[in-house]
């Protein structure tokens, strides 16, 4: 696992070199008439504020960053390397006293429990996890209605994602279905996928 904390500071040349290692799982390495190539499959885990001040959309605080600041800060982050990001997903800051109350929802071993019992489900299916399906094994194994298949590209016309962003919006569609214990993929699925590409939306609406 890769953890990059406050990912716009990072120079944009460093980001971007992640692209092909997070599409291939490798490194390549060309010096004069040399090239050598690393194994480097990793998942990427980033954090980052709203806004350079930290407080846009907060409740409890003003931000006192400009539109335009906002933008350029988020601008950072380019759309290639935001395409090779399955999930986008805001975090508001916990409110006066939630630090001790006690803590809703399932436990972490039974989230792993279930996490693993997905990903059994994804190697008896098709023998692999669900993010190393190529595109045509993607159809195969994530047939949609044509009513799914209206709302999806609805989404990605709106969004304006691309074939990349498309493919990795239906792999986790399967997941959320495995989780689910689903055979088939529904609207549910998609409509979670989609609700996921918060950033892609930020975008859209600038």
């Amino acid at each position: 696992m890769l953890f990059l904390d406050e990912l716009p500071e990072f120079p944009r040349k460093v980001l971007e070199v992640l692209r092909e290692p997070l599409e291939s799982g490798e490194v390549r390495i060309s010096r004069a008439r040399n090239q050598a190539c690393f194994p480097a499959r990793f998942q990427l885990v980033a954090a980052m504020n709203p806004c350079p001040c930290g407080y846009h959309g907060s409740d409890a605080n003003r931000c006192r960053c400009t539109p335009d600041q906002v933008r350029r800060y988020r601008d950072k982050i380019s759309g290639p390397l935001l395409d090779r990001i399955d999930m986008h997903v805001p975090v508001r800051s916990l409110r006066q006293g939630e630090l001790q109350n006690k803590t809703l929802g399932d436990s972490s071993s039974v989230i792993r429990a279930r996490v693993e019992q997905a990903r059994a489900r994804q190697i008896a299916r098709q023998g692999k996890a669900n993010h190393q399906l190529s595109a045509p094994e993607l159809e195969q194994h994530c047939e949609l209605t044509l009513a799914d298949k209206a709302l999806l590209e609805q989404a990605i016309e709106k969004l304006g994602l691309s074939t990349r962003a498309y493919h990795r919006v239906l792999k986790l569609a399967r997941t959320l279905a495995d989780m689910a214990a689903r055979e088939q993929v529904n609207t549910v699925d998609i409509s979670e996928a989609l609700s996921y590409r918060t950033l892609d939306r930020q975008s859209s609406n600038t």
